[in-house]
């Protein structure tokens, strides 16, 4: 492992910790996402429905994924809830390719805003 991913893997590491602090629970990719998406859709509620929750990761991709130019935010719905277009496919990847892009994403993503550290000390 080259000293660059190290230090990725240990900033990805000391989020996850930060969040769990908050939290009670480590959070994984996913629920990250969620808590991105929660952000991003400015509603923070104790509770969300399964196909909220799917939302709300699905939101938390979009975002991360529209700087490299793969959506772009397009507006609001009348519940307020944003929503993407699909600008390109993403490119061939393995899984675990996937889910490093995404962690990436969402670790520039979480050291340029302190809002989903906010959104965990409100749940």
């Amino acid at each position: 492992m080259s000293s660059r991913d190290l230090v990725f893997e240990r900033k990805w590491a000391a989020w996850r910790l930060k969040i769990k602090k908050e939290l009670g629970r480590l959070p994984d990719l996913n629920a990250i996402l969620m808590l991105i998406g929660i952000q991003e859709l400015g509603e923070i509620r104790r509770q969300y429905s399964k196909e909220e929750k799917q939302d709300l990761m699905h939101i938390g991709v979009c975002t991360l994924l529209s700087p490299l130019g793969y959506y772009r935010f397009v507006g609001r719905d009348a519940a307020g809830w944003p929503h993407f277009e699909s600008l390109k496919p993403l490119p061939e990847m393995s899984v675990k390719e996937q889910e490093l892009l995404l962690k990436k994403q969402a670790l520039k993503y979480l050291e340029m805003s302190e809002g989903p550290d906010e959104i965990v000390k409100s749940n």
